[in-house]
């Protein structure tokens, strides 16, 4: 169900309640940043509420992952509408915690494998006969044009806040994923 299907009477609740992944089980997928999937469901509702943001892997389960950290608030909401969908509490917002910029550095020096995996995943999903995957391709597209575009600036900003915990000022020089 999407944000925009919820019903009128909805409340989020809190975040406490339904923000429970670990760590240790996040998916590799995920982009650096606070939000994350861990061990989620296999429903396939993350992208009905957060299509700009979730997707799933092609492994047994499928669990769901953030390919991209929301940039606002109503990007926040969306992710937060898809983490409390999942009915395992597989997401999570502590990745701050979590990543360092070596960690960081490290992810990006390794996305050829991701970029592997986007393509596999690709052929997998363009070639099946259901819908729902053929779908995911959209997202897969969207995913490897934000790693060969806007990613790698994100990252760069996202490793400023890890060091100084505020956000970069206009012109201030950022670090490098290098």
């Amino acid at each position: 169900m999407s944000v925009d299907q919820a019903p009128s009477d909805f409340r989020m609740p809190m975040p406490g309640d339904y923000l429970l992944g670990k760590w240790e089980e996040h998916n590799w997928r995920n982009v650096p940043g606070p939000f994350y999937g861990a061990l989620t469901d296999n429903c396939w509702t993350g992208r009905l509420a957060a299509p700009a943001h979730i997707l799933y892997d092609d492994e047994q389960h499928s669990t769901e992952f953030v390919y991209r950290q929301p940039r606002n608030e109503a990007d926040t909401y969306k992710v937060l509408y898809a983490a409390v969908n999942d009915p395992y509490a597989g997401y999570a917002c502590d990745g701050d915690d979590h990543w360092t910029p070596d960690s960081v550095r490290a992810w990006w020096a390794d996305r050829r494998r991701l970029v592997e995996w986007i393509d596999r995943a690709t052929a997998r999903w363009l070639a099946s006969e259901r819908s729902d995957e053929r779908e995911i391709v959209e997202g897969l597209n969207l995913y490897k044009q934000y790693v060969d575009g806007e990613l790698e600036a994100h990252l760069r900003a996202y490793i400023f806040w890890l060091d100084q915990r505020r956000v970069p000022l206009v012109g201030e020089i950022l670090p490098g994923l290098a």
